[in-house]
């Protein structure tokens, strides 16, 4: 047997692939993390502006990605199909990531004709590297199970690259943005004191919190009492010279040195492009660590209206649109509430890099476990059993009050060791839905079948920041106002708890109508090692 059909690929590869995917997720979990209060919280735009911008500039993708699928399937060059496509646009895709996050000195109009413009490109450039990424998976191998396996190498990158980002990225804003202001700190009373800042520049949009994150803040101005509610740290807009008072309360020996003061857009934009360095140098790794093996029939004959024609009578393709579409959405959600949920229901916005963190790790453990778990029940069980454990205990977090730190930790990582088995098992699963179009009709469209994938990601993220900006808005939420984040606390736990809970529980029942269990996947795959058997003996 030739080398061809080994299947079996080296641990250096799978790294290298892996890369790949941490890339995808500097990108893609920073956007889904951090962009809408960003939007929101930095740039200044609304809820509503915010949430029907993801969901037009998502529209399309369904055509860009299936084009892409296209584009990719057509593509022939010395390095392959879908290689080049990792190369060619790992510089673009870092340069898009850093526009998104920079804020640029426009009006209303012009930030939100700004936010358009460099966010649909970012699709754009995204699914022009992530569906050839994605079907490149298809074509190192042609053994299912080594298939799983590469897709849990490429989880473990994938939620490496999340928790590089989402671990480190607000401290990484709190480095970026120090304003070196000038601070006085006077105590009033046991653990009680009047902090009072100023800068020598103005600084459209400042935090203050102390590094512990255990203290109060309170206006101490009387034309700012309005906003009289003690939190964990205070956003605000200072003018040069100009003092802003505090009453502090609830931590010990308070000094100068305990309050962190950060300029939120500088800090945001330098951190995200330190972040799209690390991004374009993994992608140039995954582009000379790995290989395509697997290729169409020698007698396949390009058709495109024949390609099409496959794709919507392929059942299990059908069914994975949908759950991918789904799970994206839940994820989504859960990413993209994050930030604010901590900000402004725990007040300790620093705490949810710990979080995310955690998050990354159980992430990590997920997929490792998902290869395992995936022979002993199948693919399609395993999937199920993941929605339904995920969604069942992320509800819980609806009975979690700001206090409740230990239990909130507990909840969302057990939530997310089942959900990082999704995507896991999603790609692994759209390789499986491209051998049966091979195994069905003799024919093959890797890249038209990996169009699943990133459109379900990147639609299902702007369905899931639509769904945020929609509920957010009927809970007046504006986070820039103080009073108006508090009214909309209701609206964000729900957000954070029973709302993706619902989605991931809808998925699983969608889920017992995919027709690929593994005996019916071991058949698929015997037979195309046969035909490719004969045809490269035909040939020989």
């Amino acid at each position: 047997m030739s080398a061809e059909y080994k299947h079996k690929l080296s641990v250096r590869e799978k790294v290298g692939y892996a890369l790949g995917d941490a890339a995808a997720n500097i990108a893609w979990r920073g956007v889904a993390t951090f962009l809408l209060v960003f939007y929101t919280d930095v740039f200044g735009l609304t809820p509503a502006t915010v949430g029907i911008l993801m969901l037009i500039a998502r529209s399309s993708d369904g055509v860009s990605d299936v084009l892409m699928g296209i584009i990719g399937d057509r593509t022939n060059t010395r390095y392959g199909k879908f290689r080049p496509w990792i190369l060619w646009t790992a510089i673009p895709l870092a340069v898009m990531l850093s526009l998104l996050f920079t804020t640029p000195n426009l009006s209303y109009n012009g930030k939100v004709i700004y936010a358009y413009v460099t966010y649909i490109l970012f699709t754009l450039v995204y699914t022009a590297n992530n569906i050839p990424y994605g079907a490149l998976m298809a074509v190192m191998t042609n053994d299912d199970k080594e298939r799983t396996s590469i897709g849990s190498y490429r989880m473990v990158g994938a939620f490496a690259g999340g928790m590089l980002v989402q671990g480190a990225l607000l401290f990484l804003v709190a480095h970026f943005g120090d304003i070196n202001p000038d601070i006085k700190v006077v105590q009033i009373e046991p653990e009680k004191y009047e902090v009072t800042v100023s800068s020598p520049h103005s600084v459209e949009n400042v935090n203050i919190k102390t590094k512990a994150g255990i203290a109060t803040f309170m206006w101490a101005d009387e034309f700012l009492a309005v906003d009289n509610i003690p939190t964990q740290g205070k956003s605000f807009s200072m003018e040069a010279n100009r003092p802003y008072s505090f009453l502090v309360e609830g931590e010990p020996d308070l000094h100068v040195s305990k309050i962190i003061i950060v300029d939120q857009k500088n800090g945001y934009s330098k951190a995200i492009y330190l972040m799209s360095v690390i991004l374009a140098i993994s992608l140039i790794i995954t582009f000379f660590s790995t290989k395509e093996r697997v290729f169409p029939p020698k007698s396949q004959q390009t058709n495109l209206l024949l390609d099409l024609k496959d794709l919507v009578s392929n059942r299990p393709w059908l069914v994975l649109l949908i759950i991918g579409l789904l799970f994206n959405i839940y994820n989504s959600i859960k990413q993209g509430i994050t930030v604010i949920y901590f900000t402004h229901y725990l007040h300790n916005q620093l705490l949810a890099g710990s979080y995310m963190v955690g998050l990354m790790l159980a992430s990590v453990l997920g997929a490792m476990i998902t290869s395992p778990l995936g022979r002993r029940m199948g693919k399609r069980r395993l999937f199920i059993y993941a929605l339904v454990f995920s969604g069942g205990v992320n509800a819980l977090l609806v009975f979690c009050g700001p206090q409740d730190i230990v239990p909130i930790f507990v909840i969302g990582i057990a939530s997310e060791l089942g959900a990082a088995i999704f995507p896991t098992l999603f790609f692994a699963m759209l390789g499986d839905a491209a051998d049966y179009s091979e195994y069905k009709n003799g024919r093959r469209a890797t890249g038209l079948v990996y169009s699943a994938g990133s459109f379900s990601t990147k639609f299902g993220g702007g369905l899931a920041g639509a769904i945020i900006g929609v509920v957010l808005s009927a809970f007046n939420y504006n986070g820039q106002d103080a009073v108006a984040i508090q009214s909309a606390v209701p609206g964000i736990v729900m957000l954070m708890s029973w709302i993706p809970a619902l989605i991931a529980l809808i998925g699983a029942g969608l889920m017992m109508l995919y027709p690929l269990d593994q005996e019916k996947m071991d058949a698929v795959t015997a037979q195309l090692n046969l035909r490719r058997q004969q045809e490269a003996n035909g040939n020989g």
